[in-house]
């Protein structure tokens, strides 16, 4: 039924959407394309799994509190990692692969403690009941999804348009040399765009987590792929075009696996990907840089 796979495809294209909002976020105030970004995907849905299996603590209190645990983690290793190359401003390619051999590892070392098999969060995490309007069928599960996808987007829109913070994260994108003369501490400013980021990030693990009810290492790594595609499509470090990109490439998926082939659906992502930029290069709501000489 279309109506039906509209709705599945909306709920799994907002869990694209956090998690790039998050990505692009980072690219566009940081200005470095972070790879460890995808550890935190992984790390959040691990931290809900302990807390929901050994604490036994409700999914309403877990995905919060792996969300923020997701955070602190990505201000952790934002520290050891790229602190002293943005000191000593280092170009884009060494934060590149700083992080791409930081992700390895830490993927690496995830695998080797916790081990490569599927987990399954607890039966009871959520009930069983689903809403049914007709013939649609909305999960328990799905409406978390979209509740807390709406929550948190809502409050980083807010955050970066409605606060001082939120003015100097903007003033920090597009000068940060021309922000810290003007008193913005922009270290402090950095830690925070990593927790906030790091927190979406995580928060998206647990969503994904509970919609397929599987977690593994690597789970991160598959969605980083959709994260570049997302902000490739919506432009980069342009916050609402990565939000509507996420949306468009979840039902996109959703539709193509229902309606041609499920085999077809690792496909379209990048497919969109070489459309738009053979179309747009810029991405959909990107704006083109005019270099001179």
């Amino acid at each position: 039924m279309l109506a039906q796979q509209l709705i599945n495809g909306v709920l799994l294209g907002s869990t694209y959407a956090l998690f790039a909002l998050g990505f692009t976020l980072m690219f566009g105030v940081l200005k470095v394309v972070n790879l460890t970004y995808g550890f935190y995907f992984s790390a959040g849905a691990f931290f809900a799994l302990h807390l929901t299996k050994q604490w036994g603590w409700p999914i309403a209190a877990a995905l919060p509190a792996a969300a923020a645990a997701s955070g602190v983690l990505a201000v952790v290793l934002d520290w050891l990692l790229l602190t002293r190359l943005r000191r000593i401003n280092a170009p884009e390619l060494s934060s590149l692969m700083v992080t791409l051999g930081a992700v390895l590892a830490l993927y690496a070392g995830m695998t080797t403690w916790l081990g490569p098999d599927i987990r399954r969060l607890p039966a009871g995490v959520l009930g069983g009941e689903a809403l049914v309007l007709g013939e649609l069928r909305i999960t328990q599960a799905q409406i978390l999804i979209l509740l807390a996808t709406a929550v948190l987007v809502g409050g980083l829109l807010a955050l970066m348009r409605l606060t001082p913070i939120g003015l100097a994260l903007r003033a920090m994108a597009e000068k940060p040399d021309a922000a810290g003369l003007m008193g913005i501490d922009t270290a402090k400013l950095a830690a925070l765009v990593s927790l906030v980021c790091g927190a979406l990030a995580g928060a998206g693990g647990v969503l994904i987590g509970l919609n397929f009810n599987a977690i593994q290492p690597y789970m991160g790594e598959a969605m980083m792929l959709r994260g570049f595609v997302v902000i490739i499509i919506g432009g980069l470090g342009d916050v609402r075009g990565a939000l509507i990109a996420g949306l468009l490439l979840g039902v996109v998926e959703t539709l193509t696996a229902g309606y041609i082939d499920s085999g077809l659906k690792e496909a379209v992502a990048f497919i969109m990907l070489v459309a738009v930029l053979w179309t747009r290069p810029s991405g959909l709501f990107g704006r083109a840089h005019i270099q001179r000489a």
